[in-house]
């Protein structure tokens, strides 16, 4: 059984910053994804017999140098060792968006929905009659800047391999609500396995029955030992681990 391997890169990192917490433990970042995928299609030999992890396709987008250099040296070190250690086969690339946005001020309740910030003392807005206004909301205006397109090329790999007959599984690392139609129609095709990188909720919408489709699909989220448990060799491939990793 050809398994492939679809990794949304920014969802696994930050999945993998959730589990570190707010501490920014090391040992994690330098991720093995050939052999993590490898240990989750193992767990599920019952399901999957004889599968063997054939194609690791990782999308992801390059951090800027005039933004961010040490974020980008440390990412290219990063890629590089992927390549050079065959932990992944293709990466194919998205870019980054910098505009900026203004937005109601809020802060997260206990699901991190988006609660809005009203004055109240002793810190309130009056209006034009110089009447209090607890009902006024705050706006402020910041840098964003969003990666675009990992999904997307998520999905259109997969799409291809499947429809391509390249591989007989799916593995896709995402909890990408937008990934839920490609899901949807690989399970029609091939069994596929829906790994869930962070802490937080499953993603409703990549949901489904294991006896979808053709069936034996399977879903998993992953912990922060599988993140500590499949790190590259360092040095992998003659790059070494950047400092704090």
């Amino acid at each position: 059984m050809r398994i492939g391997v679809y990794v949304d890169a920014f969802n696994l990192y930050y999945g993998g910053r959730a589990h570190a917490g707010r501490s920014g433990v090391a040992g994690w970042r330098w991720l093995d994804i050939r052999a993590l995928a490898s240990t989750l299609a193992g767990e599920h030999s019952t399901l999957w017999p004889l599968a063997r992890v054939d194609l690791v396709t990782y999308c992801t987008a390059r951090i800027s140098s005039r933004d961010n250099a040490a974020g980008h040296r440390d990412q290219d070190v990063y890629l590089k060792a992927l390549v050079a250690t065959n932990s992944v086969d293709h990466i194919e690339y998205g870019y980054y968006t910098s505009k900026v946005k203004t937005r109601p001020m809020a802060v997260p309740d206990r699901k991190k929905r988006p609660v809005l910030i009203h004055p109240a003392w002793p810190v309130m807005v009056k209006n034009g009659a110089q009447v209090n206004d607890p009902d006024a909301t705050f706006m402020v205006s910041v840098a964003d800047r969003e990666e675009k397109g990992s999904d997307v090329n998520v999905a259109t790999h997969l799409l291809i391999d499947v429809f391509d007959r390249k591989i007989d599984a799916a593995i896709v690392i995402s909890n990408d609500s937008d990934l839920a139609l490609p899901i949807r129609q690989a399970r029609l095709r091939v069994p596929v396995g829906t790994v869930h990188p962070g802490t937080n909720y499953v993603a409703g919408a990549l949901s489904g029955d294991a006896s979808d489709g053709v069936g034996n699909h399977w879903w998993r989220q992953l912990t922060s030992q599988d993140y500590q448990a499949h790190q590259l060799p360092d040095p992998a491939g003659g790059y070494r681990r950047p400092s704090g990793w």
